[in-house]
C-alpha cells in the first residue's frame, strides 16, 4: 500500500501527515512517542487534498477557533484503539474527559460491569492522528495533566489554547451525552 506524507509547521512545532491517498491516517508533532513508522513502505511526499484540508484545520484550530469539521480519517489500528479513538472524537472542543470516564463508555458499550483505564491510557497513546483525534483532552481523575505522547507542556498549550485547562482547571465532559449518542446510532 502507498502512503503519501506531508510536514507542516505549527505553533507548537514541527507536524507530520499521513495519508492513504484518500484519508489522513496520521498526524503527529515531530518527537512524539509513537510517532508514524514508514519504514518497510513504499512513502511519496506528495499534496494531496486531504493534506490541504488539514492544513486548513490546523490553521483554524491554532487560531484558537473549534474548527467546525473534520479531514476524512482512517484509522489503520486494531479494534479496541479504534472504539477508544471514536469516543475522543465524541469529547467536544474545550472539554476534557478521564480515562476512567473513557473506560466506563468502552464497558456499557461491550455490556461488562469494568473496563481497565489503564488499557485506555495505553490506546490514547497509541492515538494515530493527534489533535484531530482528540487525545489531550484525556486528563487524569484528580484532573492532573497526565500523559501525552507529544509531552505535557504541548498538552497544556493545547489545552488553554481550547480555553479549558487555565489554571489547571478543567471541564469535564458528561459521559452520559456520549452513551446517548451511542444509543441513537
Amino acid at each position: 500500500m502507498m502512503q503519501y506524507r506531508f510536514r507542516c509547521a505549527s505553533p507548537l512545532g514541527g507536524i507530520t501527515l499521513a495519508s492513504d491517498g484518500t484519508a489522513l491516517t496520521g498526524l503527529w508533532f515531530d518527537g512524539q512517542r509513537h510517532h508514524g513508522d514508514f519504514s518497510g513502505t513504499a512513502v511519496t511526499e506528495q499534496a494531496l487534498p486531504v493534506f490541504a484540508q488539514t492544513v486548513r484545520w490546523l490553521g483554524i484550530y491554532f487560531s484558537g477557533t473549534d474548527p467546525g469539521f473534520t479531514p476524512p480519517v482512517r484509522l489503520l489500528t486494531t479494534p479496541f484503539r479504534r472504539a477508544v479513538c471514536e469516543i475522543l472524537q465524541a469529547v467536544p472542543y474545550g472539554q476534557t474527559v478521564t480515562y476512567g470516564e473513557i473506560a466506563a463508555i468502552l464497558a456499557a458499550q461491550r455490556g461488562i460491569s469494568r473496563m481497565s483505564a489503564q488499557a485506555v491510557g495505553g490506546a490514547v497513546g497509541h492515538n494515530p492522528v493527534s489533535l484531530i483525534i482528540p487525545c489531550h483532552r484525556v486528563i487524569g481523575a484528580d484532573g492532573s495533566l497526565t500523559g501525552y505522547a507529544g509531552g505535557i507542556e504541548r498538552k497544556r498549550k493545547l489545552l488553554e489554547l481550547e480555553g479549558s485547562a487555565a489554571d489547571e482547571k478543567v471541564l469535564y465532559f458528561n459521559k452520559r451525552s456520549i452513551l446517548e449518542n451511542e444509543r441513537l446510532r
